[in-house]
């Protein structure tokens, strides 16, 4: 049973899809959400916090705000980019590599997931079990990389799985209930794929309320056991 949750991007598409599930699941929940703008006032159980993703004050700051001497039972962080509609799109080869490109994907996909987990993974519930899940993505993995491009996002999610690994290990000395994962949504029907549609088989493209209830059915059946893994919608783990 949650009862304090954190959900992390909460105004995108996945994000939302979230607030709604998790609120319906957990009626009782103190459900506190974090993006970029101010949201219209929600539940008495909602409270909502505005965080710069490139600022890491705002994300230490609304981690105190949030916590209130009272610890979170999940933290969900749903953001990141693949490409922005006009500057940043996956590279086909090495010639569209570029540095400022590489900065933006990482400060999203990387960086601002490895901050969040930094602020609030010690406001975790040490009592009992506890999850930190971020969303990774398949591509991230090395060994089931078959069709190479896409550089800066498949590195910054191969670099974001290692963090989850780096936080499962350290976190597991103290925090002997928390669950730290990274977790693949599929191809969700969003602006990030949208590019990218037709390419996708059917029957695969995800509603994100389809792929949001079927990830919080595989954090249901996790245990600390699996700390530090990158797991699929399905429930299957992805291999470093």
């Amino acid at each position: 049973m949650y009862t304090k949750i954190a959900i992390i991007g909460s105004s995108g598409a996945i994000g939302s899809s979230f607030v709604k599930l998790l609120a319906r699941l957990y009626p009782q929940a103190e459900i506190h959400t974090f993006s970029r703008k101010a949201v219209a006032d929600g539940p008495k159980n909602f409270k909502h916090h505005i965080i710069d993703y490139s600022d890491e004050q705002t994300i230490e700051s609304a981690s105190k705000s949030a916590y209130e001497n009272m610890p979170f039972d999940m933290v969900i962080v749903t953001t990141g980019i693949l490409h922005d509609g006009a500057d940043i799109q996956p590279e086909k080869s090495l010639r569209d590599l570029s540095a400022d490109k590489f900065r933006a994907i990482f400060n999203a996909n990387t960086i601002f997931p490895a901050l969040a987990a930094k602020h609030f993974l010690p406001l975790l519930n040490k009592d009992k079990r506890s999850v930190f899940a971020a969303l990774s993505a398949r591509v991230g993995s090395i060994s089931d990389n078959q069709l190479g491009g896409w550089y800066a996002y498949r590195a910054s999610k191969a670099a974001l799985n290692m963090i989850i690994k780096n936080a499962a290990i350290e976190m597991g000395r103290r925090y002997k209930h928390a669950i730290i994962v990274g977790l693949h949504p599929g191809t969700v029907d969003s602006n990030l794929s949208k590019p990218f549609r037709s390419r996708v088989p059917e029957g695969k493209l995800f509603t994100p309320d389809f792929a949001v209830k079927k990830l919080v059915s595989v954090i249901e059946n996790l245990s600390p056991q699996d700390s530090g893994k990158c797991f699929d919608w399905d429930g299957q783990e992805i291999l470093p």
